[in-house]
């Protein structure tokens, strides 16, 4: 969306605010507003109105927002007990509510996506005027509102995809074989249903990304009829873990399908508490944190460390350099510097992803696969390649006036937006999939210097630094173990604190 339009909702945001006693043109539940609640009204999604946002701004805010996604088949919202009626408990928690009224597919799955997704930009656009932190907020949907919620936390842009879900009894899988049928058919058409590849994309268990799709809780009762958990819940769940993303997973012995937030859902005041502590131990980053973006291979990603997002290296370093920084691990496995690469870093969500976080500091470490025979081929586009991902990730640099000779101290490599760090690669301690540490040596680390001088950039050191620690090493003498990411952390934490 462009900057004006973005303004043009802020201030359209602001303007109900003076507006009270403002009602929802949606119907809800007993048509009743909470105690906890300041301001209640609604936006308009689309022009014609034909999708709505039910806005619940709480009278003590912490900050948390949550927009939520009605249930329905895709053929009908549900929008009283799997929307409006959580407003009263959220707002008591001081977290702001957005019910999305979304279009149904009809055919064109594109509708309620692009629905939410503007729900999402109104928010965050909004933060600052409706006492919101934008890096947290996050998406709570119902059995096909949850596929809803899933599809925009697995495929939506960084800027509108939210920081944490929590998905209620969700339709995950599009296969109807093993779902809700009637949610796969009017999410993906008579026709989409007969396409594989299809029903692979928008099955949100196949498309689980790691560390870039966003914390889940998921909520469901055993003996779902409906929805199969079993088949749709714990594969989302399974997933994730596998992925090393947080998950957790809360299955009450009893409750069926569509319970919601109904008082009548016999464990209801549990799964209350069980969510609000879920919520409570979630570490949101503060609004004005140094944003801290590692970008690399399968050692940035955390690659033989289970549940990496906890205790790879970029984890650490977020332990080390404390909730001052927001650290973000943009690490893919396998992936090159070169373009040309067989498997380049630049073609990754993960790249477009690190731009949109908006860094101010960035910690590259690329080059150990670029070291197999079958990339070093084209090493005459090594230097060319990491200038392209300099230049993009700071313009600044792609003007001459702007270039330095040299970074000799920390004050002239601060001076650029976003501070950028080089990191050579750690040694190969073994030759395992043709990683070849004499090309790191005297290929890629040489060309790394001399772009580092050439843009003024700091360059750690981590083949030497990291050279007597090869006890810190999993067995392939490639990836660090716990206590290797301990060590990278400890030795980039101290350069960025120089």
């Amino acid at each position: 969306m462009k900057r004006t339009m973005k303004r043009t909702f802020l201030l359209l945001a602001i303007t109900l605010l003076t507006v009270t006693g403002a009602q929802a043109q949606m119907p809800q539940f007993g048509n009743q507003t909470s105690e906890a609640t300041a301001r209640k009204f609604t936006l308009n999604l689309t022009d014609d109105g034909a999708a709505q946002m039910v806005c619940f701004l709480p009278k003590a805010p912490t900050g948390k927002a949550i927009v939520g996604v009605p249930g329905g088949g895709y053929s009908m919202l549900s929008n009283t007990h799997e929307g409006t009626l959580a407003h009263g408990w959220l707002n008591e928690q001081g977290i702001a509510y957005f019910v999305v009224n979304y279009r149904l597919p009809e055919g064109d799955r594109t509708k309620p996506i692009s629905d939410v997704e503007q729900g999402f930009r109104i928010v965050r656009d909004s933060a600052e005027a409706w006492g919101i932190n934008p890096h947290d907020v996050g998406i709570m949907g119902f059995s096909a509102g949850g596929h809803l919620s899933s599809v925009i936390s697995t495929h939506s842009p960084f800027d509108v995809r939210p920081d944490f879900s929590i998905l209620f009894y969700p339709v995950i899988s599009m296969d109807e074989r093993v779902s809700h049928k009637w949610s796969c058919v009017n999410f993906l058409g008579e026709e989409g249903q007969k396409d594989p590849k299809l029903v692979r994309e928008f099955s949100s268990d196949k498309v689980v990304r790691r560390h870039l799709t966003p914390p889940a809780i998921i909520i469901s009762a055993s003996d779902d009829r409906l929805v199969p958990f079993v088949t749709n819940g714990l594969e989302y769940y399974k997933a994730m873990r596998n992925a090393g993303n947080e998950c957790a997973m809360y299955v009450y012995p009893t409750g069926d399908h569509g319970f919601g937030f109904g008082p009548w859902f016999k464990y209801h005041d549990q799964m209350l508490t069980d969510l609000g502590n879920w919520l409570k131990a979630r570490q949101t980053p503060k609004t004005d944190a140094i944003r801290v973006a590692c970008i690399g291979n399968s050692i940035t990603d955390g690659h033989g460390i289970d549940m990496a997002t906890a205790y790879g290296y970029p984890a650490e370093l977020q332990k080390i350099l404390g909730d001052k920084y927001w650290v973000k691990n943009f690490g893919v496995s396998g992936r090159t510097m070169l373009n040309k690469g067989d498997q380049p870093y630049m073609n990754e969500m993960a790249w477009q992803d690190a731009q949109a976080f908006r860094p101010d500091i960035v910690i590259i470490k690329l080059g150990t696969n670029d070291s197999k025979p079958q990339n070093w081929q084209h090493a005459a586009e090594f230097g060319q390649d990491l200038e392209q991902m300099l230049t993009t990730l700071c313009p600044e640099l792609a003007q001459p006036a702007k270039k330095t000779k040299k970074a000799k101290n920390k004050s002239q490599a601060s001076n650029l937006k976003p501070q950028i760090f080089l990191c050579t690669p750690i040694p190969a301690f073994k030759t395992t999939w043709n990683i070849n540490d004499s090309v790191i040596v005297n290929g890629i680390i040489p060309i790394q210097q001399e772009v580092a001088n050439k843009y003024g950039l700091k360059i750690i050191d981590l083949h030497t630094l990291f050279a007597n620690d090869g006890d810190k090493m999993l067995t392939d003498g490639i990836h660090p173990d716990g206590k290797g990411a301990r060590r990278l952390a400890e030795i980039i934490a101290g350069e960025i604190n120089r």
